[in-house]
């Protein structure tokens, strides 16, 4: 049950941010025909297409170890059987990913919370507030924290992947 809800809520996050790579390349298309098309450059849309670029990469890292989509280097396990296989990813999880995601997480709090209280904005012809995207960065550490442990429980229940059908 629980690995079934974490899952679907990652796929779901995953397919609504989606969507944020179709905005920021219309906003790159305007961009551009406003600049060479018409001479007239927008003062707006880099900064915003920057940002958003920004929030699409962060948000979809859950998304993406649901998907088995990290780099993964598997030299050693892959002369291992399929039990033995498990047992070291799992404690690989337990080692290296639970520390590194809570850090990630925690850390990633506090600096969107700080960039919030000081109102932080670019540094651009046209000053946009950065806090939105350093607070989202949270939002996707617990993400792909919460799919580790869905990823792990899976590994040690000996758990095949859920179907996606968010």
């Amino acid at each position: 049950m629980l690995i079934h809800f974490i899952d679907r809520l990652n796929e779901l996050v995953g397919r609504i941010v989606s969507i944020v790579a179709v905005i920021f390349a219309t906003i790159i298309i305007y961009d551009v025909f406003m600049r060479y098309v018409l001479s007239e450059p927008t003062r707006w849309a880099f900064d915003v297409t920057k940002q958003m670029y920004g929030f699409y990469f962060v948000m979809l890292g859950g998304y993406a170890l649901r998907h088995q989509a990290h780099v993964r280097v598997d030299l050693v396990t892959e002369m291992l059987g399929s039990t033995a296989r498990r047992w070291v990813e799992a404690a690989g999880y337990v080692i290296f990913f639970f520390p590194f995601a809570w850090v990630f997480m925690t850390r990633s709090y506090d600096f969107g919370m700080r960039s919030f209280a000081q109102g932080e904005t670019t540094y651009g012809s046209v000053q946009l507030p950065v806090y939105p995207l350093k607070m989202a960065m949270s939002l996707a550490a617990a993400l792909l924290l919460l799919q580790g442990i869905s990823e792990f429980l899976k590994l040690v229940l000996n758990r095949q992947e859920m179907p996606s059908d968010a």
